[in-house]
């Protein structure tokens, strides 16, 4: 069943979402020593709409690191952009310590890369993910379109804002869970469900770089009609930078998007910061780091933690896209390699430069 939630866009949210912009690197100035008296300094690369949620675990683990190690301090840094774009970066050589994704995928790649060990989903529990979230639909006060569920958003006149499935999480997510809806709602048919998802696209003329990206261009520049982001992306735009300006709709079948952590072993390896890589990504499982996620509006694994808030976070139907469409390889090769189905179906978007 389709939930709307009611949520004004002040000049204090847009600067705070200016100050947010895609692809930048954040840095947190801790000072660094383990406890032998060696400095540590750890980067973290992530995707970018989950700066906000870094930006205040960090000095949540640095003052547990402290605790636990006799007072001994540790730096660590973020660089954030598109989840797709971020693997890339560190297979190519980007120093990151520890990767906090959006999709399996992409660590993957670095395991194939040989960055990442194998196994890497049985060291952390829940197969290495620390909490979840899913696509929902962020739309302007009073939903001027009547937006209710995927099929809305294939109508005339409704002017979507996506980011880039060949870049970013979101966007790949956002894709899937559209190809996901159009199969359910046609009996499993994958003919229609392209051709809904082709209609779809033609209402998004231009795909952004990345889920911050795709935010900006909405919420401060005032361009579209909806939003197409993560459930914890749309709260914190419509609750805390906007509040009064945006309203949530629920779909009434969406996809599951899960957040995948990994030590980059060939570098931690290097640096000697496989013990403190270890502790930063364990902790992400601690019960401070849980109420932080769901105060972030990301669904936390915690069960404790999240039946306390359990308001915040409306019972959905989703599926996970392994269930639906495969491993992440053969969602890759049929969906978002060079000429397949997303090139085909996006022939009337473009990228932003």
């Amino acid at each position: 069943m389709t939930t709307v939630r009611s949520f004004v866009f002040t000049g204090l949210a847009a600067a705070a979402l200016a100050a947010c912009s895609p692809q930048s690197e954040q840095k947190s100035a801790n000072g660094s020593a383990d406890a032998s008296g060696k400095d540590v300094k750890l980067m973290n690369v992530s995707y970018d709409v989950a700066r906000d949620f870094y930006k205040e675990y960090n000095p949540l683990f640095v003052k547990e690191y402290k605790a636990k190690n006799g007072g001994a301090e540790i730096d660590i840094q973020q660089s954030h952009g598109g989840s797709s774009k971020q693997a890339l970066a560190v297979s190519n050589g980007l120093q990151a310590d520890v990767v906090t994704m959006n999709q399996t995928s992409d660590i993957q790649l670095l395991e194939k890369k040989g960055l990442v060990k194998a196994g890497w989903t049985s060291r952390l529990p829940d197969n290495a993910v620390p909490f979840t979230s899913t696509t929902v639909f962020l739309v302007r006060k009073g939903n001027p379109k009547q937006v209710k569920d995927w099929a809305d958003l294939a109508k005339d006149g409704v002017q979507l804002v996506i980011a880039n499935p060949k870049t970013s999480g979101n966007g790949r997510y956002a894709f899937l869970g559209a190809y996901g809806y159009g199969m359910k709602a046609n009996g499993g048919d994958e003919a229609k469900a392209a051709e809904f998802t082709a209609k779809m696209l033609k209402n998004a003329p231009v795909l952004e770089n990345g889920g911050r990206a795709a935010t900006t261009t909405f919420a401060q520049r005032n361009i579209g009609d909806v939003l197409i982001t993560f459930e914890n992306e749309a709260n914190h735009v419509s609750r805390k930078l906007a509040p009064g300006q945006f309203e949530i709709v629920y779909p009434s079948y969406t996809i599951l998007s899960e957040n995948p952590v990994a030590v980059v072993d060939s570098v931690a390896g290097k640096k000697g910061t496989q013990a403190a890589a270890a502790e930063y990504l364990k902790y992400l499982w601690s019960e401070p780091a849980q109420e932080l996620a769901a105060k972030f509006y990301l669904r936390p694994q915690n069960k404790t933690v999240a039946e306390k808030h359990k308001a915040d976070f409306p019972a959905m139907e989703t599926f996970r896209p392994e269930d639906v469409f495969g491993n992440w390889d053969a969602i890759a090769k049929k969906f978002f390699a060079d000429g397949a189905l997303f090139d085909k179906l996006a022939t009337g978007s473009k990228t932003a430069k």
